[in-house]
């Protein structure tokens, strides 16, 4: 994905100086933390996408009920539940794609964050954040390819402590899936594909998911606060 190379390049260029400026107060830490701090960084900066995002779920899930009543009235004819559907959007001055939208933009931004901590060289040259460690376990390491020194090895108990913190950001946002039926069941289990996907990616990989996850939850419990999670 050639088209992602210049933004990655300063992308890395960023996390490496962020770390060489937390360095002196975080020693070993320092691009564990800056990989935390840039991240957090981004979230905050595409904030606006994500208000827009839950002020168009609101606005729909207001007309939920209309629509509803559009479909059952209308289910015969699907041409007039069109032309009806359309012009209860345009009454309320709303769009079916109003919370699709922010999350579709924040796309090529992601792409770029997840291919930084994934990638072993970037611009032709060797990833240096992959080389530093956490705890002892290399931010370059899968956990995959650890469990063969054995599954209570220090580097190991890293990512088992990874994917805890994982598992606990998983559950906080199935709880908080407002579908029902089969798609709420997808969005309620969806979550916790974080965990299994950061056994199989390095730990910097996995260190991006579990700040955007628990920035996600978050956010999601801020704005959109007062709405009822869908039953279990």
């Amino acid at each position: 994905m050639f088209l992602l190379d210049t933004p990655v390049s300063i992308a890395h260029a960023l996390v490496t100086g962020l770390a060489d400026v937390l360095r002196p107060g975080t020693g070993a830490l320092a691009t564990a933390t800056a990989i935390v701090v840039f991240t957090a960084a981004v979230r905050l900066a595409l904030l606006p996408l994500a208000v827009a995002a839950a002020k168009g779920e609101r606005r729909r899930a207001r007309l939920l009920p209309r629509l509803q009543a559009l479909q059952k009235k209308h289910a015969k004819d699907p041409q007039r539940l069109r032309r009806e559907t359309a012009a209860l959007y345009e009454e309320e001055g709303a769009t079916p794609l109003a919370g699709c939208l922010p999350m579709v933009a924040q796309a090529p931004l992601f792409m770029v964050m997840y291919r930084l901590f994934v990638s072993a060289t970037i611009a032709g040259h060797q990833n240096l954040l992959l080389t530093h460690t956490l705890l002892g376990a290399p931010l370059g390491q899968t956990w995959v390819g650890l469990v063969g020194g054995g599954l209570l090895a220090p580097p190991s108990l890293v990512f088992l402590a990874l994917f805890a913190l994982l598992a606990v950001v998983a559950t906080v946002m199935s709880r908080r899936a407002t579908a029902t039926g089969p798609m709420g069941l997808v969005l309620r289990i969806l979550p916790f594909g974080t965990v299994v996907v950061a056994a199989f990616v390095p730990l910097a990989a996995g260190l991006y998911m579990l700040t955007s996850g628990a920035w996600t939850a978050v956010e999601r419990a801020v704005l959109h606060r007062g709405t009822a999670p869908a039953p279990a």
